[in-house]
């Protein structure tokens, strides 16, 4: 299964892993997703979301509706 935000689409970044002694090695970055099931009031169903803990935030801040509109828009999705 990928580690990819369903809204946002954050994923794995790479960078250097930098020892005491300045030597770097390759190492992951990996997004806070949680999943998650959210209650569409519109369609009265539940949808289950692998997203981001910022996504979350989002919409608890705006709404489902309205952050999947947004994102949609954006070409997020």
């Amino acid at each position: 299964m990928s580690r990819i935000c369903d809204l946002t689409g954050k994923k794995v970044i790479v960078g250097n892993r930098v020892s005491h002694s300045n030597i770097k090695s390759k190492r992951r970055f990996y997004p806070n997703l949680q999943t998650k099931k959210f209650f569409i009031p519109e369609t009265g169903e539940w949808i289950t979301l692998k997203v981001s803990t910022s996504a979350i935030r989002t919409i608890n801040r705006n709404g489902i509706s309205a952050s999947i509109a947004k994102f949609l828009r954006n070409g997020k999705i």
